[in-house]
């Protein structure tokens, strides 16, 4: 009965703490909650996100510790107890989750590569999808989603495609008895047909039995990097098989009996129906949804922009036919890229749940 009454006589005093700490566990969920919103699905304000979230949680804690009904003694003691413990839980992790987090703040300064953007990282290639706080998601070729730490992104050398265009580029070996001023015409024939800009040819090995060669074109949009490059290996194929010209080295061997003048070419290509979809619509439609919800962003603000600066009209004044048609069309296009928002960011959550 005594305990009871202590237990009973005690019980104010703790209100305090369990009021921060109901406190910390409401308003922590609703400023996630509101970052989440604001940043409209924008995967580069992760970092932000979740580290403001993890500031106020932390905040939340050592205030409840404070104001806990404990002696300053007693308190002094808890609150070195957490520092040792934070401290050995630091150095414990200081190789993986405290180096992925120092190194997600390099890359978020240095901003190297983007939401959307083609990246190479040893024998990973495909798009980003998100920059985590300790990782970057990438989604590859096959569809499949990437996880690569930040870490290994400040540690080994990565290469960025660059969004304003690239070289596409494919390398074969033909050869001796073919002069190299014939292939060269050729290939850049071959390049233009695969819808590249500039073409040209270089010779990159002069082999034993082969000369190697690189045929090159600029591709000024690089969403169709993947296709781009096997529409050129195509092209250079019927090219070369159209000229008469066998893509094989000297040391090409077969058991089979050849009459004089046979030559190993393939079959003239029969005509067949165009694919309905592109590789990239299909391997990188995560990757085409955060970019495109970063363009809407970006175009959203500027129509507000664009809408705050245009005159306000008075009440009693004669309404001007061609700012209250300007502001229309403003607002009518804000609401439809708001809806595109909405539709991306519940469709890209409903994929990652």
């Amino acid at each position: 009965m005594d305990a009871l009454q202590e237990y009973m006589a005690a019980w104010p005093q703790l209100l305090p703490f369990l009021f921060v700490l109901l406190f910390t566990g409401i308003i922590a969920p609703l400023i996630n909650r509101f970052l989440l919103l604001k940043q409209h699905g924008s995967r580069e304000r992760n970092l932000t996100r979740q580290f403001i979230v993890l500031t106020v949680i932390v905040i939340g804690f050592v205030t409840a510790i404070m104001v806990t009904p404990m002696s300053g003694e007693s308190r002094r003691a808890v609150l070195s107890l957490i520092s040792i413990g934070l401290t050995a839980v630091v150095a414990m992790s200081s190789t993986t989750i405290v180096s992925n987090f120092m190194a997600g703040l390099m890359l978020r300064l240095v901003r190297s590569y983007h939401p959307g953007d083609f990246i190479r990282v040893n024998n990973l290639f495909g798009r980003v999808t998100a920059l985590g706080i300790l990782h970057t998601e990438i989604q590859t070729e096959t569809r499949d989603l990437a996880t690569i730490p930040n870490s290994l992104l400040v540690s080994t050398p990565f290469t960025v495609v660059r969004s304003s265009g690239t070289i596409v580029s494919t390398d074969l070996s033909l050869g001796y008895d073919i002069s190299h001023s014939i292939v060269e015409e050729l290939l850049v024939d071959a390049a233009e047909k695969a819808g590249l800009e500039k073409p040209f040819v270089l010779v990159t090995e002069l082999g034993n039995y082969a000369v190697g060669y690189r045929v090159s074109g600029f591709l000024a949009d690089v969403k169709g990097l993947v296709t781009a490059r096997s529409t050129l290996r195509i092209a250079a194929l019927d090219t070369l098989n159209a000229a008469g010209i066998e893509i094989v080295s000297p040391t090409f061997m077969n058991q089979r009996q050849l009459e004089k003048g046979d030559r190993f070419l393939s079959r003239p290509p029969k005509k067949v129906d165009s694919q309905q979809f592109t590789a990239e619509e299909i391997a990188f439609d995560k990757a085409n949804e955060v970019e495109e919800l970063e363009n809407l962003q970006k175009e959203k603000s500027r129509l507000k922009t664009v809408l705050d600066e245009l005159p306000h009209e008075r009440e009693d004044a004669s309404p001007n036919a061609a700012t209250g048609g300007k502001k229309a069309q403003i607002r009518e296009e804000l609401d439809r890229i708001v809806a595109r928002i909405e539709n991306l960011q519940e469709k890209t959550e409903g994929d990652e749940d």
